[in-house]
């Protein structure tokens, strides 16, 4: 099961500023109308409201310069000149200007220790509420109401986004967590698959020449040291299997050679061993270019395939074909003369085939490929291991 975490969109560049900018259009609109009054009080009030919109277009522009007590130096000088201007200004421009503690109140939120916040919408919210009492002459709650819950509701709205940010922040958190976990239990299982079509099997092989050659040592020599013989060369490849696991489970004979010529080693390694039936190996149609995981996951399948037939099936002969399809697949089939079996009867819990199926078909699943099994009790077994190909190349080309 595949774990993503929630992607977090970005704010646009009209979300960051348009809150901002709503603010400098305010102050300026209410520069136009003092000029428009064109009073000795306005020209007075001025200077201030222009000084307020330039330390707040200041204050913006430096806010990551700015240090912790910068920042609450410079809400303090905006709620100062804010609170002067909204005091002085005529009743007629009081009320819309009132409503500039919104987004003051957005600003105070952003301040980097509890106390000043709280400390800033204190009197943002008790300026605001004087304003209102002289702009409307007395308490009157429809000029009170609306701005200030519209200062509070922004209050809330902004907490609950943080909160949400932050319990977004801490799934995203837990689902790489979960993401890392499910990456290495999908490799602990990729390991185990690629020692049990590996090492173990091979191992498994080498054991049963050894226990061959200690039965011929006295009675027939050159045959037990063929064994040992062969024992000795499966045990170098092993190593070289083993690193190659370390290196990215990539086969030696695989990465010098390619697929086919990887396949038909196994095959004649795995023919040796006492006991063995006869194993052939064949291609059809042109080669196709494989990816190098793609071309270890089709051997690794074979080899456990190997493994199983030769250990259950009781076969006098097991064919090996590697397949390229006219619809771009490569496959191995996997054919014997053996007891055959029953394919629905097999549980990942039995010993042997049971798990080999299981994990071969958990293999080539990694790649969108499939694993097919033809048997019946009495009538042997063929077993396709298909994966999708890029494109064909000719024999032998670079």
């Amino acid at each position: 099961m595949s774990l993503t975490a929630p992607a977090v969109r970005r704010p646009s560049v009209a979300e960051r500023y348009l809150p901002h900018l709503v603010f400098l259009v305010a102050l300026a609109g209410t520069l136009v109308r003092l000029f428009e009054l064109n009073h000795e009080l306005c020209w007075r009030i001025a200077p201030p409201t222009a000084g307020l919109a330039l330390a707040y277009a200041t204050g913006l522009a430096q806010w990551d310069q700015l240090g912790r007590r910068a920042r609450t130096a410079w809400l303090g000088l905006l709620l100062l000149l804010w609170t002067w201007v909204a005091w002085s200004l005529p009743v007629p421009l009081a009320f819309g200007y009132a409503w500039l503690a919104v987004p003051l109140a957005v600003l105070a939120l952003r301040m980097p220790t509890r106390a000043t916040r709280a400390t800033a919408l204190g009197v943002l919210t008790a300026v605001l509420f004087a304003v209102l009492l002289r702009a409307g002459g007395g308490l009157d709650p429809d000029v009170l109401a609306p701005p200030v819950a519209a200062l509070w509701a922004t209050v809330l709205l902004y907490r609950t986004q943080q909160r949400l940010t932050c319990e977004l922040a801490s799934t995203r958190g837990e689902l790489a967590r979960q993401q890392q976990e499910a990456g290495r239990l999908a490799e602990r299982a990729r390991i185990a698959r690629d020692l049990h079509d590996t090492l173990a099997q091979e191992l498994s092989g080498s054991r049963m020449l050894l226990q061959a050659a200690e039965q011929d040592w006295e009675r027939r020599p050159e045959a037990a040291r063929r064994h040992v013989r062969t024992v000795a060369g499966s045990l170098g490849e092993h190593l070289a299997q083993t690193r190659g696991i370390i290196d990215d489970l990539t086969p030696p004979v695989l990465a010098r050679e390619g697929l086919e010529a990887a396949l038909r080693d196994l095959c004649a390694r795995a023919g040796t061993a006492t006991g063995s039936p006869e194993i052939s190996f064949r291609t059809q149609h042109d080669l196709c270019s494989l990816p190098t995981e793609q071309a270890v996951a089709l051997l690794r399948v074979t080899q456990g395939l190997l493994a199983n037939a030769r250990e259950h099936a009781r076969a006098g002969h097991i064919r090996v074909t590697l397949v390229y399809g006219d619809k771009a697949t490569a496959a191995v089939e996997v054919r014997d003369d053996g007891v055959g079996f029953d394919p629905t009867a097999v549980r990942p819990t039995d010993t042997g085939r049971g798990f080999g199926l299981t994990a071969a078909r958990d293999r080539l699943g990694l790649f969108g490929g499939t694993l097919t099994v033809d048997s019946a009790p009495g009538h042997g077994t063929r077993v396709r291991a298909a994966l999708r190909a890029e494109e064909r190349v000719p024999v032998g080309a670079p």
